[in-house]
Formats: structure tokens, sequence, C-alpha cells
């Protein structure tokens, strides 16, 4: 009974935020509305006469009114500049280029299936949440390709299918944020966070680039997988219904081996890469090399400030090779066609991202955001809020908008434009800011109503398990948060408080 009504209860707690969230509008009308209160704002803050004394300036900045002749104008002279110049478009789509052959091809796919072809039962947990801890490199498709994998690997060596569907969706949503490898994540929030920062010019005189929380994400890409692992195999599979083989679809365990003919492809491909960063290795660490930085210096240096073009080229060679090797069919290998499929699917993105330059255009020109960055500085400095603390306010505040808003460069769109520069004027770099937010952004995604692949989750596990309902799925689910929140939030501090950089060059305070 009292299982019956903790359900019940988590039913009715989850109808009411999934009402709450449905009644958000898409990210770019909220942005569109955002847009609007903001004009809105600079016109009555203009009118009140606000100023804002940024630290080390002789005069204090006054807002401008962006509904005045002159503001309009800046609009007007400025709207497709602010759009095609946008830090985050670019690097985003340069590398989505490069993914998009390695995924058409079905390179990432069979890479996937070739880590789980041959794991011992006792393992498998942990190699699914290890791989599972890396998707975010295939973007979304991670929540379509290796959960329903997960649950063939599960069934085929004697295991409940829905620990390895259920236990992959949780190590995918909440460990999203870290990784051994660089992706669209990685470009995405770097072009964001970028172009926050330099809401306060002159401020900080720190670079940004695609790699600069590589460190914290790999770190989180180690750790996070032990203990998804030990949930899935002591905490979620126990709690499972008892299952039995012939129960649910047909078992085709077969689907998760790898045949010879992709294994040699796979191999080729791989030296191929492997081949081509050594030269890029070399090239760099060679004396005199032009991609070394001023002084010969290794950090900074134009080949991190340009990892974005090298990480494409290398997803472009690993599924180029692949598809040649494999001996794909012309049309299934054609690096054009893959690459506008590739693009296509970013056409969301893309809009969203006119309409967020625009507002962070009127953010800064008005100064709104200087003004509000500075009074919330000034705010946790009174309270005490400062350092490792205003840090683990961000990670509140991303995990509690992130149940609303899953759109990842929607919400650091939203946040930054305030956060970054608020705790830079506390000393705080871009780089640890935004490898704080990526805990916030990752921890909650799996019990998010507003998370569309929660449903596909739902449909797949109908498979083995007819009668699942959302809040029983949800409550299989949440072990992982609190315990994924305590893992990421121990390595912030470990990064924090050692001092270590979170990415190559990249300091936890300011200069």
């Amino acid at each position: 009974m009292l299982r019956t009504e903790r359900r019940t209860r988590l039913d009715q707690v989850l109808g009411i935020v999934e009402r709450l969230g449905n009644r958000l509008p898409n990210p770019f009308i909220l942005f569109v509305a955002l847009f609007g209160v903001i004009a809105v704002a600079s016109a009555v803050a203009a009118a009140l006469g606000a100023t804002v004394q940024l630290p080390g300036a002789e005069e204090p900045t006054s807002v401008k009114n962006i509904l005045s002749g002159e503001g309009l104008v800046h609009l007007l002279d400025n709207a497709v500049d602010d759009f095609v110049s946008f830090p985050a478009l670019g690097p985003v789509l340069t590398v989505v280029l490069g993914v998009g052959v390695a995924q058409g091809t079905g390179a990432l796919e069979v890479a996937v299936r070739l880590v789980f072809s041959r794991v011992p039962r006792g393992l498998v947990p942990y190699v699914v949440a290890f791989v599972a801890c890396q998707g975010h490199v295939m973007s979304d498709a991670s929540f379509l390709v290796i959960p329903p994998l997960a649950a063939l690997v599960f069934r085929s060596v004697g295991r409940h299918p829905l620990a390895g569907l259920i236990g992959a969706y949780a190590c995918v949503a909440t460990g999203y944020g870290g990784g051994l490898l660089m992706g669209t994540l990685d470009a995405s929030l770097a072009g964001i966070t970028e172009k926050a920062a330099a809401l306060l010019p002159g401020i900080s005189g720190y670079e940004t680039n695609i790699a600069m929380n590589y460190y914290f994400g790999a770190a989180a890409g180690v750790f996070l997988p032990l203990v998804g692992g030990l949930l899935i195999s002591r905490v979620l599979e126990p709690g499972l219904p008892t299952w039995h083989p012939a129960d649910g679809p047909e078992n085709h365990g077969d689907a998760v081996q790898v045949s010879p003919v992709e294994r040699r492809a796979l191999l080729i491909s791989a030296l191929v890469v492997i081949g081509f960063l050594a030269l890029v290795a070399v090239a760099w660490l060679l004396p005199g090399s032009p991609l070394r930085g001023s002084g010969g210096t290794l950090i900074p240096s134009p080949l991190l400030n340009n990892l974005v073009l090298i990480i494409a080229l290398s997803f472009f060679l690993f599924g180029y090779t692949y598809g040649r090797a494999r001996k794909l069919d012309k049309d299934e290998r054609d690096v054009l066609k893959l690459m506008t499929a590739a693009i296509k699917e970013m056409s969301g993105f893309i809009v969203l991202i006119f309409i967020v330059a625009q507002t962070l255009s009127v953010l800064s020109w008005s100064g709104l955001a200087t003004f509000l960055a500075v009074e919330l500085a000034e705010t946790a400095q009174s309270i005490g809020l400062v350092g490792f603390g205003a840090l683990l306010f961000l990670v509140l505040l991303s995990t509690v908008l992130n149940l609303v808003i899953t759109s990842g460069s929607g919400l650091w769109s939203l946040e930054s434009t305030v956060m970054v520069p608020a705790l830079m004027l506390l000393g705080l770099s871009p780089a640890i800011i935004q490898a704080t937010h990526r805990i916030g952004d990752s921890i909650t995604q799996a019990v998010s109503p507003m998370h569309i692949f929660l449903y596909f989750i739902l449909g797949e596990a109908k498979k083995y398990e007819p009668d699942l309902k959302l809040g029983t799925l949800v409550s299989r689910l949440l072990p992982f948060v609190p315990a994924f929140g305590l893992v990421w939030t121990a390595i912030l501090a470990v990064f924090y408080f050692t001092g270590l950089p979170v990415g190559p060059g990249a300091s936890i305070h300011l200069p």
C-alpha cells in the first residue's frame, strides 16, 4: 500500500511539473518575450537614470534605452552581423559537418556496438555506464542509440534488459556534461560563454576556447561511470520485476555484435584518425611551429584556439574512411548528402541563435547586463555568497531550470548573460563558471517531464514491461540524480580547492 501511495504522490508531483512546463513557450518564443522585457526594462532604467560603476572604470556607466532612436538604429545596423558572428554558430555547425559524416555512415553506432560486443557479465553495467557517460559526443542521437543497445547487451548476457535500457538512459542524461571526447556541446557552450564574458569588456582579458572544460569533463567521464555502474547493478536491477527471457520482444542479441567487415572498417578508420592526430601533435610540439603561441608557448596557442576544426576533421575522417573501407554504396557515403542532412537537423538551433544574438546585443548595448551583473555580485558579497558558495548557487539554479528548459544552448544563453559577468566580478573565470553550469544542466535531465527522450525510453521500456507508468519510470531514475549530483559536485570541489585548471590554460580564478 505504501509503495502504491508513494507512486501515486510521485505521479501527482510529476503531473504538476509537466503542466507547468507545458505552459512555457518554446525557446524561440521565450527569447522573443525576454527581448521585449529587456527592451522595456532598459527604457525604464534609463528614464530613472540608472548607472553602474565598473571595477577599474573612472566614470560610471549609464543604462541606455534600446527603444530610443539611437537604440533602434543600433538594432537595424547590427542585427545581421550579430547573428552571423555569434560565437556559438560557426563552431557548432563546423563540428556538426564532421559528426554528420561519422554518424551518417554508421561509424559511431558500430563503434558503440564494438565496445558492447564482448563484455563479461559482471562488468556489463560499468561498461554501459562508461559508454553512456561519453554520449554527448553523439549529441541527441545518444539517447536514441545507446539505451536500446544497452538493453540488448544486458539480455544477451542473461541480465534484465530494463536495467540496461533505463540505466544507460540515466547515465547519458545525468552525465551529459562530461566525457573523454569533445563535441558540439563543448563548441556551443564555449561560444555562448565567450559572448556573455564580453558583456564586461576589459575586465578579464580571458580567452575562451572549446577545450577550456576538457580536464573537468574528462574527470567526470571517468568517475561518473563507476557510480552509474554501481547504481545499475545494486539499486536499479534488484528493484525490477522478475524477468523471464520469453517476455518482451524477440531477442536480437546478434544486433549488438560487430561483423568482421565492420570491425575491419572501424580499425582502418581509427588508425587514420590516430595518424591524423599524431601529425597534428607533432606539428604543434615542433620548436618554432606556427601552431605554438607567442614566444613558443603550447598553452595558449593557435592550435588550442582552433580545436573546433581539428575535431570536425577527426570525425569526418573517421566517418569517411569507414564508409570507404566498409564499401558502402556511393549514395550511403555521399559526403555532401550526409553533411546537408546534419545541418538540416540543426535548423532549430540556427533559428534560436538568431533571437539569442539579438537579445544579447540589446543587453550589451543598453548596459543592462552589466548593471544586473554588478548588482548581483554586490548582493552575493553582502550575504557572503562568494567563491565555492557562488558556484553551488549556480549548480542549484541550473538544476532547477533544467527541469523545464531542456534546450542546453537555450538554458545557458538565458543564464549566462547575468551569471557569467556576475561571477566574473567575484573573481571567477568563465571556464569554471561554464563547468559549473554543466553540472546543473545534466543531473536533472533524466527526470525532466519536458525531456522528449524520457517518453521515448518509456515507450521502449513498455516492450519489456507493458504496464509501466511514467511515475514508476521516474522513480527508478531518481536515485541517479542525487548520486550523480554529489559526484559532480565533489569533482568541482577538487578542482576548485586544489586550483587545478579545468582545461588547458583554464584557471579557476581570473588573472
